[in-house]
C-alpha cells in the first residue's frame, strides 16, 4: 500500500498516468476507495496525477489532536517533497482548495498551475458555508440540508420533477455522510477536519501567489457562492474564473468542466 512516512504520519496516496504533474487535493471526508475518484475522470491519463487521502481520512494516519489548515498544507507539501517532485500543479476542490492555498505560499516557484474548484478564501474574502454547523446531524438530516445547499435550484419543485434523480442524489449524500458518522475514531476526525475548515483564512497570501490559476465554481453553488471565486479573482495576480452549469458537485454535472481544466493545466 502507498505510504508516504512524513511529519509523524502516514498519507495514503496514489499516482497514475503521464504528462506533467498533478498534486490533485480532494474536499471534505474524502476518501480514494469511494468511487468514482479523479482517476476516472476520461482523458486524466494525459496527466501524471497524485491523489490522496488527508490525515484522518481513507487509509491515511488518524491522529488525535487539534489541527489547522496549515498543518494540512504542510502535510501536502511533505508528500510532494516524499514524490521527488520539484515542480508542479496543484488542483484543490471544496476543502482541498482552501489547502491548495496555504499550500501554494509555501510553494513559490514550485508551483507551476493552479486549480481552485468550488471552493473560498475566508477572511475578508468571505468563507465557504460552515459545515461545522451540520456535524450533529445524522446522515438522513444531513444528506437533505446538503442537497440544496450543493444546489440551489433543487427546491421543492425540482424534486416533484426529478424523484429519481433527487433519490440518488440523497443517497450520494447519505453514503459519504454514514462512512465518517457511524464510527465514533472517525467522527471525531471529521469533527477535526471541519475545526480546521471553520478557521481558514488565506486572504492576506492571496496576493502572493503569482502561479497562473484557474478558479472554477458551480453557477448554483450555496456552499462556496461565487462572490468566494470573485473575490479571489480579483486578489490574484493571474487569475483567470470559469462557471459551469451544475452546484458544488459541478465537475461531475457539467461536462465541459474537466476538458476546460485539463486544458489548462496541459498549457505551455
Amino acid at each position: 500500500m502507498p505510504l508516504a512516512k512524513v511529519r509523524g504520519i502516514e498519507i495514503y496516496h496514489e499516482v497514475h498516468g503521464s504528462g506533467p504533474r498533478v498534486l490533485f487535493i480532494s474536499g471534505t471526508g474524502s476518501d480514494l476507495r469511494r468511487e468514482p475518484n479523479v482517476f476516472a475522470v476520461p482523458g486524466i491519463d494525459r496527466l501524471t496525477i497524485c491523489a490522496y487521502d488527508h490525515r484522518l481520512m481513507g487509509q491515511s494516519t488518524i491522529t488525535d489532536h487539534e489541527l489547522t489548515m496549515d498543518d494540512f498544507a504542510d502535510d501536502a507539501l511533505a508528500l510532494l517533497d516524499h514524490l521527488g517532485w520539484d515542480d508542479c500543479a496543484v488542483v484543490g476542490v471544496s476543502f482541498g482548495g482552501m489547502v491548495a492555498l496555504h499550500l501554494a505560499a509555501r510553494l513559490g516557484p514550485r508551483l507551476n498551475r493552479l486549480v481552485l474548484c468550488c471552493t473560498s478564501p475566508g477572511g475578508a474574502g468571505g468563507g465557504s458555508f460552515p459545515l461545522h454547523e451540520l456535524s450533529e446531524l445524522d446522515a438522513d438530516a444531513f444528506a437533505e440540508r446538503m442537497l440544496t445547499l450543493a444546489d440551489n435550484r433543487r427546491d421543492a419543485a425540482w424534486r416533484a420533477a426529478n424523484p429519481e434523480q433527487a433519490r440518488q442524489m440523497v443517497e450520494f449524500y447519505q453514503t459519504s455522510a454514514r462512512a465518517n458518522r457511524e464510527d465514533p475514531v472517525k467522527r471525531a476526525a471529521q469533527n477535526c477536519q471541519l475545526a480546521a475548515r471553520a478557521g481558514h483564512d488565506a486572504w492576506d497570501i492571496l496576493p502572493g501567489i503569482t502561479a497562473p490559476t484557474l478558479i472554477c465554481g458551480g453557477k448554483y453553488d450555496d456552499i462556496a457562492p461565487t462572490a468566494r471565486a470573485e473575490a479571489m479573482l480579483n486578489r490574484l495576480p493571474d487569475a483567470e474564473m470559469r462557471e459551469f452549469e451544475g452546484g458544488h458537485l459541478f465537475m461531475m454535472e457539467d461536462r465541459a468542466a474537466w476538458p476546460a481544466m485539463m486544458d489548462f493545466l496541459l498549457a505551455e
